[in-house]
């Protein structure tokens, strides 16, 4: 098993000001925050991130911010993906400049090319820079696979190193895993044990903005060998995994509202998103007692 940016991996959200402002500071504090309770690394400008959002500045300044709070001590991940080739080639070389270890690089959505375009795609943003690419394959927000076959392709670049798997199919994963080197990291918190059981990585997770040390006990149990205390750790999360993502609001609200009522640096969201409610803000912080005194 490789593990290419530690196993557990935070996606982190990215602070704002109460103005709606990049909040480094807060930024910082949180990132520190976050390697001390567990995490091997931390996923900058993702899904969670608000990439969609942020400025190409912004992500710039957001990876040396979080460079300087945790220099050595975790790995930084950078997300780059855009629907352009050349503007995601452009961001791969600005994130090196600034500092990341790795860069995560979603399939171009919305013009939903055909695999040989994304596996063309892929190579020419990892024939741009120095740093290590993970796949990101999330199809129900990109509109396309990255399929099996386009990543076995994929894997004999040696600059392509991890996929973060967001795709839900666990038979595909296997065949991967099976057949290429590749660090695979579950993407979606209700398979980070099963995924890790079978050979993946790790997992990049959004729960782990609000209980990382939780989520990092499991793969501390399982490779401890303690495998009935590992899904029981699992299971025990899984009423606030299910809550933060599967509850009809984006993972970005949800987790920035329980960390504002944690007292830890969030904010707000940016538009088109919206603040969650107070009712659910209660409800994630009842589930994050429960699970922190169990």
């Amino acid at each position: 098993m490789t593990t290419a940016f530690g196993r557990a991996l935070c996606a982190m959200i990215t602070p704002f000001t109460t103005s709606g402002a990049l909040d480094l500071d807060g930024a910082q504090r949180l990132a520190a925050h976050l390697v001390a309770q567990g995490c091997d690394g931390l996923v900058l400008s993702g899904t969670t991130g608000e990439s969609p959002t942020t400025t190409d500045a912004e992500k710039s300044a957001l990876i040396a911010a979080v460079r300087e709070a945790v220099g050595d001590r975790a790995s930084i991940v950078a997300g780059i993906g855009t629907p352009d080739t050349r503007h995601t080639v452009d961001l791969a070389r600005e994130a090196e400049k600034a500092g990341a270890d790795g860069l995560l690089v979603v399939a171009p959505y919305y013009s939903r090319p055909p695999q040989d375009a994304i596996e063309a795609h892929f190579r020419e943003i990892a024939d741009a820079s120095e740093l290590p690419l993970m796949l990101y394959d999330i199809p129900f927000r990109t509109g396309i696979r990255i399929e099996p076959e386009t990543i076995l392709r994929l894997s004999a670049h040696p600059r392509i190193v991890a996929v973060k798997d967001c795709s839900c199919d666990f038979l595909a994963a296997q065949k991967v895993l099976a057949r290429t080197d590749l660090a695979y990291y579950a993407g979606s918190d209700e398979h980070n044990l099963a995924l890790y059981a079978v050979g993946g990585a790790g997992y990049v997770s959004t729960v782990s903005n609000v209980v990382p040390d939780r989520l990092r006990a499991v793969l501390d149990a399982f490779d401890a060998g303690d495998t009935t205390q590992a899904a029981r750790l699992q299971q025990q999360a899984t009423p606030l995994i299910e809550a933060l993502m599967s509850a009809g609001l984006p993972g970005t609200v949800t987790a920035k509202a329980l960390l504002t009522a944690l007292g830890l640096p969030a904010g707000p969201v940016r538009a088109p998103l919206r603040p969650a409610d107070d009712k659910t803000t209660d409800e994630l912080l009842s589930l994050y007692k429960t699970l922190i005194t169990t």
